[in-house]
């Protein structure tokens, strides 16, 4: 149903970085830069202009950057925890640590981080493992 989703930063340089560090866990990397913006996905299978890069970082047009939520899909649990050190170590705050979540299903495992201009950023598990 969604092609991408993209999130307003005010220093895209600093952006990059934490989203590089704390995506590398959940098999994401950047994969094409503008001088305004970056997109992020999966290892590229398909040409670039064959696919969309789910995930876009772009420089505030404002003089601060709108806050939001982005959850990101993990491939397991321990890319969960992978996730929360890698964004922790990058500059982003713990906004809930990594654990199940049973008040939304019994499964449901997450990390919640604060990225550098306040957004909120989790990465999911809902599998058991």
């Amino acid at each position: 149903m969604i092609d991408h989703v993209s999130i307003e930063v005010a220093d895209l340089a600093r952006a990059r970085a934490f989203y590089d560090a704390a995506l590398a866990p959940l098999n994401l990397a950047r994969r094409f830069d503008l001088d305004t913006a970056s997109g992020y996905g999966r290892p590229l299978t398909a040409p670039l202009e064959e696919q969309a890069l789910p995930f876009w970082i772009g420089r505030a047009r404002g003089a601060v950057a709108a806050n939001g939520h982005v959850c990101f899909a993990a491939p397991s649990r321990s890319a969960v925890d992978g996730f929360y050190r890698a964004a922790l170590a990058a500059g982003g705050r713990d906004n809930g640590r990594p654990g199940l979540r049973p008040h939304y299903h019994a499964h449901y495992y997450a990390a919640f981080i604060i990225d550098p201009d306040g957004n909120r950023i989790e990465a999911v598990r809902h599998p058991p493992e």
